[in-house]
């Protein structure tokens, strides 16, 4: 798992105005918790955390607050502002060693499915999954290998297995799968519709035949 240092300034909790000031100066509220003890309030220069947030992998932080002990801790969650997108508020995640943990990973595929090479289209429903492990076995991300996909196959969560990192989500749950795209679904109906229309003009004359037979008897 990647590895990245992060230095930050304790804050007070304070006010909705007060944080809206801290985020106008370019810094973002966060806070610091692990299991039992209080949480520590702080704030880091929203650049700094833009690399730890806009990514597909999982780091390692080692966080630095003002002058106490290095922490470390991963990111737990992340909320943004709902008109501009920016970085609004991040949880930290301390990190004890040797102490099972729970957390999400980011899921990456890998290869090109056969099936979109035939005209199929991938659906990526889950991006993250729920997974239980040691520190020192958290991966940066969960590679799905999808080249062998073909149109109609679907990967499911039963069909994952990663060693020492146990995934949480229900088996049944789908995680990627190559689908008919709706231009070929009606292509396919168009087609059928064609085949009907040319049918019956056959059976028509057929019939007009058999009647000007009988107008000649």
């Amino acid at each position: 798992m990647a590895e990245i240092s992060l230095n930050a300034t304790k804050r007070d909790i304070s006010t909705g105005g007060a944080l809206n000031q801290l985020r106008k100066k370019g810094r973002v509220p966060c806070v610091y918790y692990t299991k039992g003890n209080e949480a520590i309030a702080f704030s880091a220069p929203e650049v700094d955390l833009n690399p730890l947030v806009y990514t597909s992998d999982t780091h390692l932080i080692h966080l630095k607050i003002d002058d106490m002990e290095q922490l470390d801790c991963i990111v737990k969650d992340v909320q943004f502002d709902p008109v501009t997108d920016r970085l609004v508020h991040i949880d930290f995640m301390g990190i004890t060693y040797g102490q099972v943990l729970q957390l999400q990973i980011p899921v990456v595929l890998v290869g090109t499915a056969e099936g979109v090479k035939q005209g199929g289209l991938m659906q990526h429903f889950m991006h993250k999954l729920d997974v239980e492990c040691l520190p020192r076995h958290i991966p940066e991300r969960l590679e799905v290998n999808v080249s062998k996909l073909l149109v109609g196959d679907t990967i499911h969560v039963r069909d994952l297995e990663y060693e020492n990192v146990k995934i949480l989500n229900s088996e049944d749950a789908a995680v990627v799968a190559v689908t008919v795209t709706r231009v070929a679904v009606e292509e396919e109906v168009e087609a059928e519709e064609f085949e009907t229309e040319a049918a019956e003009p056959e059976v028509i004359g057929k019939g007009k035949a058999e009647e000007e037979s009988e107008e000649d008897k």
